[in-house]
């Protein structure tokens, strides 16, 4: 089963915090985010506004980038066996549908 976006997000953000060791107490207090909610959004039970979002990342010094790269990683090794598939390519570790260009039909002027 794919990895939730909140659940993928909540992760990263817990890794991003608790390699400072730093508390949810802590983090919460900077971001001014409850804790309970801080809680439930690291555990992916909360989708995060972009705001919100933006007030952790600034509050665990971390660009919002580095956490959304984070998360495409994490959320491209569970989506491996899409990998697979025909018509998937993978970019800068990203899985993407190709979809073909149509084909384009000449029709030949008729002389006269």
């Amino acid at each position: 089963m794919a990895v939730l976006l909140r659940e993928a997000i909540g992760g990263s953000l817990r890794r991003a915090r608790t390699s400072q060791s730093r508390t949810l107490r802590e983090v919460s207090s900077s971001a001014r985010v409850s804790l309970g909610y801080l809680s439930e959004v690291e555990r992916g039970r909360k989708e995060a506004s972009s705001e919100l979002l933006a007030a952790i990342c600034e509050a665990l010094e971390v660009p919002l980038s580095e956490v959304l790269v984070d998360v495409s990683e994490s959320m491209a090794h569970s989506e491996a066996p899409v990998l697979r598939r025909p018509g998937v390519e993978v970019l800068a570790g990203v899985p993407r549908m190709v979809i073909p260009a149509p084909s384009v039909v000449r029709v030949a002027a008729h002389a006269a």
